[in-house]
């Protein structure tokens, strides 16, 4: 069934350096990859999102002294978990997982492309005020209502839902469409915060 024209999915992050045998692999990541197909194919407008860094990027471990991957510290907008090195710009850990069906995609939002500052959300970087555009190109497109899939649950599918409910978004997350990092707990915490926000969490659609 096609959903309605004011409903766009939006797909986050199904990345190879996200999938088994990536830099940042989630468990399970792949599984999504025939699922999020199958839900495309109901819907007019589909947006993907890509991780997309620099090198010398400052969430990455390798970039910090005697830093740990998965530790955390504090920059000018908060704390900041560093990560593996992942999702470089032009590799192939940063390309779409090879069985999506990127055809579907009628924009592409790349985040993390600037050094300084890391971007979950595929609305806001992670100051929580630099902008991806994605609000506006939903708005002119007279979209009301997302549906969000993709990986990491608990980190930018997570943080997108929050910032889409907190825009006005009607907003729902494809929790089958979906695999989490869960980092001390991150899993349970994020859900208790999106269902307290109003996004309607579904095993499917």
């Amino acid at each position: 069934m096609t959903e309605p024209s004011d409903t766009a999915l939006i797909v986050i992050d199904v990345q190879n350096d996200f999938c088994p045998g990536g830099a940042l692999a989630v468990a399970g990541g792949d599984e999504v990859v025939p699922v999020i197909n199958t839900l495309m194919q109901n819907y007019d407008s589909v947006v993907f999102t890509q991780d997309w860094h620099p090198s010398d990027h400052v969430s990455f471990a390798a970039n910090h002294e005697d830093a740990e991957p998965f530790s955390s510290i504090d920059l000018q907008y908060g704390a900041q978990t560093l990560w593996p090195v992942h999702c470089v710009q032009g590799s192939a850990g940063a390309d779409f997982h090879a069985d999506l069906d990127t055809g579907r995609a009628q924009m592409v939002v790349r985040k993390g492309f600037r050094a300084g500052i890391d971007s979950y959300s595929a609305f806001f970087e992670n100051d929580r005020q630099t902008v991806t555009g994605l609000h506006g190109y939903l708005v002119n497109r007279g979209i009301s209502s997302v549906v969000l899939t993709g990986l990491a649950t608990d980190y930018c599918v997570a943080w997108s839902a929050l910032d889409a409910a907190r825009l006005g978004l009607d907003t729902t997350v494809v929790l089958g469409a979906c695999r989490a990092i869960d980092l001390e707990g991150s899993l349970a915490k994020q859900i208790d915060a999106m269902r307290h926000a109003g996004v309607v969490l579904r095993d499917s659609l």
